[in-house]
């Protein structure tokens, strides 16, 4: 279905543009070439053509149409043609995507190094960011609340103010101070909000983790992990 914009412009109208991209995504070999890609990293159509476990033929019509439907973005390099992600709200889809797929079954084919740590918008996730959260409820820091949301208990605000984390200033923030996300591939919550971004800046700031600047993924650094099982007893 087309609609006419106040300029005269056709395009499609919003029900059947997220008809189209949920087509596009649906079909299994796209999905797999998609969740491939979620690593961040660029590929050649005959390297996801394996992945998809098609011809290479078949796999340059299946990314034309996932480049039509801007799911994903080509660049090129001499004589070789890269695909990747078109950009993070894609990836955002595909996670949400495979939390609804659900089952603990459903095991996604991303990287194993996604899995074990990374980033999800601005907080922690993969075993790391679930871990950490475990701790932080074995721990007393915090307490459930409604709709999957924490206060952060008194002894829980003196630990984070002892780290540098100013618990005031997250309560002022425009956003929720601490709540529970999802992780698509532990199929367990991490921890999201203010206070997950507070300790996500930490972290990093005090080199417990390291980021890969060609993907969402985290390294644990040596010196982390001992900070980490000092400071919550999370074996990482």
């Amino acid at each position: 279905m087309l609609a006419e914009t106040m300029t005269g412009e056709t395009v499609a109208a919003p029900d059947a543009a997220v008809a189209a991209i949920a087509a596009a995504i649906g079909e299994p070999a796209r999905a797999r070439m998609l969740y491939c890609l979620m690593d961040g990293h660029a590929r050649t159509s005959t390297e996801l053509a394996i992945v998809a476990g098609v011809s290479p033929s078949t796999a340059s019509v299946h990314l034309q149409k996932l480049k039509t439907e801007r799911l994903v973005k080509l660049f090129v390099q001499g004589k070789h043609r890269y695909y990747s992600l078109e950009g993070p709200e894609v990836a955002s889809v595909l996670e949400g995507l495979s939390v609804l797929a659900g089952g603990a079954k459903f095991k996604p084919p991303a990287p194993e190094r996604l899995r074990a740590a990374r980033t999800c918008y601005d907080h922690m996730a993969g075993a790391l960011g679930v871990a950490l959260h475990d701790r932080l409820l074995a721990l007393g820091w915090l307490a459930e609340s409604v709709s999957n949301a924490y206060e952060i208990s008194t002894e829980g605000a003196r630990r984070f103010a002892a780290m540098g984390v100013d618990v005031n200033a997250l309560r002022g923030l425009r956003r929720r101070l601490a709540c529970a996300c999802l992780d698509w591939s532990e199929r367990r919550p991490h921890l999201g909000g203010a206070l997950g971004a507070a300790l996500w800046k930490l972290a990093l700031d005090r080199k417990w983790v390291t980021r890969d600047w060609n993907s969402r993924a985290l390294a644990v650094t040596s010196y982390g992990r001992r900070e980490m099982l000092a400071r919550f007893g999370a074996r990482i």
